[in-house]
This record gives C-alpha cells, sequence and structure tokens, in this order.
C-alpha cells in the first residue's frame, strides 16, 4: 500500500490501527515488562499507559490525532550463539541456594563441587569427539548374575552380566581390589556392549563394565562401578 499513492488512506488506517493494537499489548504486558512499557509509552508521546484504555471508547480515542515519536528497538534480539555460549562456558558458581523440603521451604547453600587439590586430581578430558563417534559406542545397562575370582589373576573379577539379550556374557574386569565378588552379585550396573570380544589368557571376555577412578590411583586410590538410578534394566540402552 504504501507504493500506491492511491492508497495512502488506507494505509494510514491500517498503521493506526496497528499502532492502537500495539498499546493495547503494551498496557497488558506492562506488569511484565514495566521498561519496555516505558520506552512505548515515550514513543507513543503518551504518558499515561493505564488499565482503563483497554475498555470501551478509550480505546481508539487515546491515539486519534496522536503525533508518535520516531521508532527505536525496545529489546535487543536473542542471539542463538550468545545462548549457546551460556551453556558452553559457565560461569563458576560459588554457592547456590537449592529447595531442599516439598513441604517446606528449607535452604541449603550448595558448595562448589570440588576444591582445588581434588579439581588438579581429575585426569585431563580427552580430545574432542563428534557425536557421530559418540553414537558408536553402545553402552547398556547389565545386571551381575554372577561374579567370582579369576584363579591366577590378581586384579581380575569375572563377571557374569545379563544384558537383555536372552544370553549371558562373560566378561572379565581388574576391580577386584576395590569390590567382593558377592557384594556384586544382583546389582545393576553399564557396561559397553558392542566391543569387540577379547581373547584373555583366562578365556574371552564380551564387553567391558565402566568404572571411575581419579588420575592418580595411587595417591587417591578406589574404583567406582557405574550404577545405574533405581528403574533402569538390563538391556536398556544409554544415550
Amino acid at each position: 500500500m504504501a507504493k500506491d499513492d492511491s492508497k495512502t488512506a488506507e494505509l494510514h488506517d491500517v498503521c493506526t490501527t496497528a499502532l492502537i493494537l500495539f498499546r493495547q499489548l503494551t498496557i497488558m504486558l506492562s506488569p511484565v515488562l514495566p521498561q519496555v512499557a516505558a520506552r512505548v509509552s515515550e514513543f507513543l508521546g503518551d504518558s499515561a499507559l493505564g488499565w482503563a484504555d483497554t475498555q470501551g471508547d478509550a480505546v481508539t480515542g487515546t491515539m486519534l490525532g496522536r503525533t508518535i515519536g520516531a521508532y527505536s528497538h525496545l529489546m535487543q534480539r536473542v542471539d542463538a550463539k550468545m545462548v549457546e555460549n551460556l551453556f558452553d562456558k559457565p560461569a563458576a558458581v560459588a554457592a547456590a541456594t537449592a529447595v531442599v523440603s516439598s513441604a517446606g521451604l528449607a535452604e541449603a547453600a550448595l558448595a562448589p563441587a570440588q576444591s582445588a587439590d581434588e579439581a588438579a586430581d581429575i585426569e585431563e578430558l580427552a580430545p574432542e569427539i563428534s557425536i557421530d563417534d559418540f553414537t558408536k559406542i553402545d553402552l547398556r545397562v547389565a545386571r551381575i548374575v554372577n561374579c567370582e575370582h579369576v584363579e591366577g589373576a590378581g586384579k581380575l573379577l569375572r563377571l557374569t552380566l545379563d544384558v537383555g539379550e536372552g544370553r549371558h556374557r562373560n566378561v572379565f574386569s581388574g576391580i577386584k581390589s576395590a569390590y567382593k565378588p558377592e557384594d556384586l552379585v544382583g546389582k545393576l550396573t553399564v557396561m559397553v556392549a558392542n566391543l569387540a570380544p577379547r581373547k584373555m589368557k583366562f578365556g574371552v571376555s564380551e564387553g567391558m563394565v565402566l568404572c571411575a577412578s581419579a588420575a592418580d590411583e595411587k595417591s587417591n586410590p578406589g574404583l567406582y562401578l557405574l550404577d545405574p538410578m533405581p528403574g533402569a534394566t538390563p538391556g536398556m540402552r544409554i544415550r
């Protein structure tokens, strides 16, 4: 319409209607966007944006005959990269407040997850991989059906695992120093299910169970077998 001189009056009506509706929306949003409402008020040359103006003749009457100012941006558009940076490089949080009880409103300060000394004991991250690389690894929930010592092996335990396949898998794991066989029977754990079988001196190992440990196991010993949350069942894939 702006390109057709014969439609100037119609264009003026359309713009007026749009501005009136814009003003009404601003009034309705003013409780949650007060700063934006203040800028709109300045733009419209209207010092009083009130709820009474959303009713009856006041809807249009307050705008007719008014001269508006030059428009300027009311807010900055969200940049996707800015949002990504919030998650890629989060600022360190010294302490936070959390709701502890659903019944009451008890608060607790959350201390940093690790001290400087503890952070130094964490192994350096491996080289970055793509999502395609990650999806090649098939992690599954497994139940430890049986666990026993391996004769002649100082570090190994033999795990019999149920991965929901209708058969059991034999896996050797170097966790003997951390666990007694009888304590693991019946437990759930996480295993790499599509790792190629490995022929060992004591038999064939058909996968690998996952454990956590510190970077220097001599100064900070301990192996921690991954334990899925209750509700997980053998065969479930970990994504």
